[in-house]
Order: C-alpha cells, then structure tokens, then sequence
C-alpha cells in the first residue's frame, strides 16, 4: 500500500484526492443531522451543532509530551526499590496490584489505570541529537534522503479538510537545548514536504501580525488574496512548479493560521485550569496542548529545551521535573476522559533514551539507551498495562523488548494509520512508514 499523499490505494483516500477524509458512515449522519442544511461541503456540515460535536470527539489526535534531555526510569516508571541502582527515592504501590512506581509520582499511581506503561524499550542511539532524530523519525538516517518525523506524519494523516488550524504544532517556549536546538533547526517534514513542518509556538515564538491594518479594506485584502492565489496557481500549472506549490501551500496554512491564532493564547485560557495544571512554562504549554486538541488540532509536540539531561545532581533536578510531569499526565488524562476524548487522544510521553543504573562522579546518571520506558495513554491503547520488564537492577531488558520501529508501528496502529504503507516517492528508493515491517505491540493494543 502506498503511503498518503499521492497513491488512489490509501484507505484514507476517497473521491481521487486526500483532502477528503471524513468518513462516509459521518457523512452520511450529517447529512441526516444537517436536514436542510448544505451537505455538499465541509462547511456546512460542521455548522450542524450535533454533528460537529460528534466529529470533535471521534476525531483522533496526538499529545506527545517530548521530555528531551532523557528522564530517568528509576525516578518515574521502573523503579528498583533497595537496590544499588534506585537512588533516595522510594516506590509506591499504584492503582494496578503489583506495580509500583517512583514515590515523585503520587498523583499517576493513582490512575494508572487509564494508561499503559512500556519498561522494555531498547534503542540504539546513546548521543542526543542522534536519540532525538532516531525517536523522532523512528529509523536510522539514510542520506540523502530525510525521513519525516512522528508529527509530520501523524499530523498529515489526521488532517481534516477545510481545518485552518495547523497539522503539526510544536509547543517549544525554549530556544536552547545544545543538541535539541541544532535538532529543531533541521528538516521535520522530510520527503512530506515543508507543508509539513511544524507551526511553532511558544516564548519568543508567537503568532504575530494576524490583525488586518485598518489602512485596508476588507474588499482590497480580499481582492488582494484572489489576485495573489490566481497568478500563483497559474504559475504553478504552467510551470509544473513544485516550489511555487509549496509557496501556495505555506500562503494557505499562514491565512488558515491567522484565522484562529487566539487560540494559542495562554492568557486566554481558565485561570483554575492554568492552577490546577501548575504555572511551570511545560505544565502551562501542555494544557495548551489539550486545548489546541479540543478544537481541531491533529498533533501537538509539547517540549522545553532539554531539562531532563541529568548527568550532574540527578536527583535533585527529577525532584524537580518529575512532580510537575505527575501533575500534568494526572490532569490531562482525567481531562480528557471527563471530555469524552480519551477514546479518540493518544497521549504519549517520552524521552531520546533512558538512564544509566548507576551514578557517575558528578552524582548524575549518563545516557542508557539499553533499558528504559515510557508512557502511552488513550486513543487505541488499553488501561492498565504494563509492558516488558528489565532485570533487577534495570541494567538489560529482561522480557519483551521494543524498539523504535515497534514503538512507531504501535502508534500509528493504534491512531488507525497503516504502520506499514509504502511512500510513493517515485523513482526514489521504497520507504514505508515503518520499515522491516515491524510488528506493533498487539498486548497494549485494544
């Protein structure tokens, strides 16, 4: 199967063209719904109340909760209480018998079965920017050619039509982050396009100039667009111009962008929900993120520099970080569940790598990509589990290993995204969204 974007044989793809992606059993109810109502667009469906309720709540989405700079397992999801690589911290029991997580994540154990842990992830990357790219893109490079990343493709797949709010958005407040920094100034959308680069937000990142100068008209801005859309598309027909389509793309995304730019105003958000979230610039970015998804959003990135590079004083900066990331997974999972989108929200957090088992002079712990976990709630993923296992002193993994591909099959099955479709790259070599046809993890799958 070819991948989206060009192939008829895609299941998403419908009437020749991939712009139209509801389903037919929601269309035919809005159209139902709609009675009078112009059902020959998108428009005029969603502006039946009860059918576009219906459409926000089944419509699937992404939060992944990037915790760059790598945090350690001991002090969250694994850890090894009375053993020499555990640390001060001790565990507690959680909701599931038998689990116990770090005692710095109070408010989780007490959910924990809403969501799925996987302790036996196993990767190959133990440098930064090399991590970053390999968890981001789900494969090793394979220059030239640049692999998009998880939010490129999750965000072309998820797309609605006729949606000004942006595929792919990245909640990133912090400009630095050495490796992350050079990572964040590479190419996200790969062989996808710049289409699919991420909008970014955050800091010194804002939407700005979205107000129209009262200096002009209605009438000339819009006669203006129509003039501008019509000698770009003329161009681009007669010139068979990729770049000049790519031009038009970007012009439409920033007019569907400035259409709904409040919608990234932190300011405008409940201030008991802004509490409650706590007032840390990642607790504050990620009820945004839920936010964003609340209203149409098909992937939101929430990350803040590289906070989690603990190779100096570990426990003190997870004492630190790890009570905030508890605070916000307990508030956005209940959040979503009381909103009827947990169902329909595949929640994922997670670093480049783990941590070593041991201390090193500095009191830190040093990248450890051999044996490590991470979180995934909602959307296609069982309550409740736990995946994998690593031995005693979490130094191997001792049962069901998962690496990058099989995370990455596991997440686009459970979105509905065929993990194994082929990109239609023409004469380029064969890629698929996930290569070597990697399996997904079918025990945490519902």
């Amino acid at each position: 199967m070819k991948a989206p974007g060009s192939s008829s044989k895609d299941p998403r793809s419908t009437c020749g063209s991939v712009d139209h992606r509801l389903h037919r059993r929601q269309f035919l109810e809005g159209v139902v719904l709609g009675g009078a109502a112009s059902v020959c667009s998108f428009s005029g469906l969603f502006s039946v109340p009860a059918f576009a309720e219906k459409v926000k709540k089944q419509q699937k989405r992404c939060i992944l909760l990037w915790l760059c700079g790598a945090p350690s397992q001991f002090e969250t999801w694994d850890p090894k209480p009375g053993k020499p690589s555990a640390g001060p911290f001790g565990s507690i029991k959680t909701k599931i018998p038998g689990i116990h997580f770090s005692e710095l994540m109070p408010k989780c154990a007490t959910i924990n079965d809403k969501f799925s842990i996987i302790r036996s992830m196993k990767t190959s990357q133990s440098e930064h920017f090399q991590a970053i790219d390999l968890l981001n893109r789900g494969d090793e490079p394979r220059p030239p050619f640049v692999r998009p990343t998880l939010g490129s493709v999750i965000g072309e797949q998820l797309a609605e039509a006729e949606s000004p709010i942006p595929n792919f958005v990245l909640l990133d407040p912090c400009p630095e982050g050495n490796e992350y920094k050079r990572f964040k100034a590479g190419n996200w959308g790969g062989w996808l396009g710049a289409g699919q680069n991420p909008v970014r937000v955050g800091g010194e990142y804002k939407i700005e100039n979205v107000i129209r100068p009262e200096a002009l008209s209605e009438v000339d801005h819009s006669e203006r667009e129509a003039l501008r859309k019509f000698l770009s598309r003329k161009f681009e027909n007669e010139r068979k111009s990729k770049a000049a389509g790519a031009h038009n793309a970007e012009f439409e995304r920033v007019k569907g962008l400035m259409s709904c730019a409040s919608l990234f105003d932190l300011a405008r958000l409940p201030k008991k929900d802004r509490e409650r979230y706590g007032l840390g610039t990642f607790a504050q970015h990620s009820l945004l993120a839920r936010h964003l998804v609340e209203n149409g959003a098909p992937f939101v990135m929430v990350s803040n520099g590289m906070p989690w590079d603990c190779h100096v004083f570990n426990h003190e900066i997870h004492q630190m970080l790890v009570p905030e990331l508890d605070q916000v997974l307990y508030h956005l999972v209940n959040d979503l569940e009381e909103r009827g989108m947990l169902d329909n929200t595949l929640v994922i957090a997670m670093g480049e790598f783990g941590r070593t088992p041991w201390l090193n002079a500095a009191r830190g712990r040093d990248h450890y990509p051999t044996a490590w976990s991470m979180m995934m709630a909602g959307c296609g993923i069982k309550r409740g589990q736990v995946y994998g296992a690593t031995d005693e002193l979490g130094f191997h993994v001792s049962k069901d290993q998962v690496d990058q591909r099989r995370l990455f099959a596991t997440i686009f099955t459970a979105l509905g995204i065929d993990p194994h479709a082929e990109y239609d790259l023409g004469d380029l070599p064969t890629f698929h969204r996930v290569e070597k046809k990697a399996k997904p993890i079918k025990e945490i799958l519902s």
